[in-house]
């Protein structure tokens, strides 16, 4: 990420440790911004780390994305893969 990026997301609620997944942000209409991860990195990165796929994704549901934090809580976006 670079510096022009972190002062962009200053202020914004992250996750500690998955900045490698921000992916940008989320604009919307009468809200605050909020920062936007990429699902399939995050799923990898749990992967990596020594997760089974299926433990991994669980983790995901649960404690990232299942944890509400407010409106600016950040949003997860699953990318379309291109042919």
């Amino acid at each position: 990420m670079t510096e022009e990026e972190r002062e962009r997301i200053d202020g914004m609620l992250i996750m500690d440790d998955f900045d490698d997944c921000i992916i940008g942000i989320c604009t919307r209409y009468g809200q605050e911004p909020i920062v936007a991860y990429d699902y399939e990195k995050i799923i990898r990165k749990h992967i990596d780390n020594g997760m089974t796929e299926e433990e991994a994704v669980e983790y995901f549901e649960y404690n990232q994305i299942g944890a509400w934090l407010g409106e600016t809580t950040p949003c997860f976006i699953e990318l379309f893969k291109k042919e």
